[in-house]
């Protein structure tokens, strides 16, 4: 587990936003092949590309805030950080510089901070808001380049499904979305106060969050080998023989719809 690959202005920058970021521009790489092969503007998918990335990191950013159970959290970052309960292990909250509650196992911010719900970079993005945002203003910027719509959402399709590859082992070293514990030949083990630890250990199953934890699925793996699958089943089988333009993105959410669900 490597949740911190390095750190930026003194501020550290975790594993699964750098393997989001390799992602991206490996996505946007593809789109822009696609696009050059198909005798169509490379540059508009690479501008699609920076564009996409800042969106869909503003939309995931906005639903991890809304939806995530963490919004009033941050609001009392700013106003009484005495109230903020995070729900991270004590190593992160190390990481964050914050104040273990030992009695609660829960961590407490030091002081006021007005722009915690804009620091992205300590990690808490939801990839459906991403998604969304992403698609719809970059359908509005194709049109606005004249770009054919359905040609540039089915040329970003197979890369979305890559760079998700990434994301999911982004997961993996960061520790979060453990899988349901499993004694078998997958299984995985994370580090003492790990996320699996803290909440193996709330639920009884261990005698400390200073324990490694019980062995688990590697739910995250599971999921980066099926998009990675989805990938190159966009790029070689359902894009070769579509009959319209649009299908290589339908089938896309189809797919993932089905990989989350599993």
């Amino acid at each position: 587990m490597f949740p911190t690959v390095f750190s930026l202005f003194g501020e550290p920058v975790s594993s699964y936003f750098s393997l989001l970021l390799v992602g991206f521009a490996l996505a946007t790489w593809l789109a822009a092949r696609r696009a050059s092969v198909a005798g169509l503007d490379r540059e508009v998918m690479i501008d699609l590309g920076l564009y996409a990335l800042v969106w869909g990191v503003i939309g995931g950013r906005i639903l991890h805030v809304f939806a995530d159970g963490q919004f009033w959290n941050y609001v009392y970052a700013c106003v009484d950080p005495s109230k903020v309960v995070w729900p991270i292990t004590q190593a992160q909250c190390r990481e964050v510089e914050g104040v273990w509650d030992v009695a609660a196992s829960v961590c407490h911010a030091r002081e006021r901070n007005c722009f915690a719900a804009f620091e992205f970079w300590r990690g808490g993005l939801a990839y459906y808001g991403g998604l969304v945002l992403a698609v719809v203003l970059g359908v509005r910027f194709l049109r606005a380049e004249s770009f054919p719509v359905g040609k540039g959402i089915d040329f970003v399709a197979p890369g979305i499904a890559l760079g998700l590859f990434f994301g999911r082992m982004g997961c993996f070293f960061g520790g979060c979305c453990f899988g349901a514990p499993h004694d078998g030949a997958l299984s995985v083990r994370f580090p003492p106060h790990s996320p699996a630890s803290e909440s193996q250990w709330r639920e009884g199953l261990l005698a400390s969050p200073g324990a490694p934890s019980l062995p688990v699925h590697p739910a995250q793996l599971y999921e980066a080998v099926a998009c990675l699958g989805l990938a190159a089943l966009l790029l070689f089988v359902v894009d070769p023989r579509k009959r319209r333009d649009g299908t290589t993105m339908l089938a896309f959410l189809v797919g993932y719809s089905i990989i989350r669900f599993a």
